[in-house]
């Protein structure tokens, strides 16, 4: 076996060290202690190429292998592990929509990150359903006009308080049901985030219907540049274009966009 990088890995390397150097070492400690979320460092991340990665070659205009993205987090890691999970929940988020989603809903969902700056949230944990992912109660459910309602609450959710989209799982039907699907709720909003402070909670009206609310950031003993917060979802309308994939399916969705994050968990680590 050769674990020798490719050209094209090592200029990864470089560009992802230097950038930690020069825009993360210098102020993390200052950062840290202010418990505010990098805003300008995750932007500057955007503009050299090294955010949602997980975007397939046919929207962003190039392709990033899944060793080189876990040898960006790993980089990324270094300069701080809070920015580096940020970094890789967007793609976290992002993985079900490249991975299973139809090319008009890849369009729909993933063309915004790749022309602004924007955070999204896998929401995935809830208060009573971590590990056990068939215990959550989070649901849809089929309205007689053909759309859903959605209603449940999740917790731990990283970039929840500045997440222009949310990828949601959940069960189909009834809580209780025996299946799971995955939808995306994206954001509308009039007002940007403010990355200046804090975020103390966020609500968003959706003008299709319903409302999230996103809970006050977790005060974390670590990782405290990566946002943390609780979202519920209440009576938010769901379109059958926001389903993706099979809504059957979910679980194995699941499972696939997991397995896509092991490598940069443990690149984290």
């Amino acid at each position: 076996m050769d674990f020798h990088l490719t050209d094209q890995q090592q200029m990864y390397v470089d560009t992802v060290s230097k950038f930690v150097r020069t825009e993360i070492l210098p102020s993390v400690q200052k950062m840290e202690k202010a418990h505010i979320f990098p805003w300008e460092v995750v932007r500057k991340a955007w503009d050299l190429g090294i955010l949602n990665l997980s975007i397939p070659e046919r929207i962003k205009g190039y392709e990033v292998d899944i060793l080189s993205t876990a040898l960006i987090i790993q980089e990324l890691s270094y300069g701080d592990s809070g920015i580096a999970t940020s970094a890789m929940c967007n793609d976290l988020a992002n993985a079900a929509i490249a991975q299973h989603g139809s090319e008009s809903q890849q369009d729909a969902f993933l063309k915004p990150f790749c022309e602004a700056p924007l955070m999204a949230s896998f929401c995935l944990t809830e208060p009573g359903a971590g590990s056990d992912n068939s215990a959550m109660t989070t649901f849809i459910k089929k309205r007689d006009d053909g759309r859903y309602v959605l209603n449940g609450s999740k917790c731990f959710i990283t970039n929840a308080s500045y997440a222009s989209q949310f990828t949601v799982f959940c069960k189909v039907g009834k809580p209780t049901g025996n299946f799971m699907a995955c939808v995306i709720v994206p954001v509308s909003t009039d007002k940007p985030p403010d990355f200046s402070q804090q975020a103390e909670g966020r609500e968003h009206v959706l003008p299709t219907g319903g409302r999230i609310v996103v809970g006050k950031p977790e005060d974390k003993l670590g990782q405290r540049m990566s946002n943390t917060a609780a979202v519920t979802f209440e009576d938010v309308v769901i379109g059958p274009e926001q389903i993706i994939g099979d809504r059957r399916l979910g679980f194995q969705y699941i499972v696939d966009v997991l397995d896509y994050a092991r490598p940069m968990v443990a690149a984290i680590g």
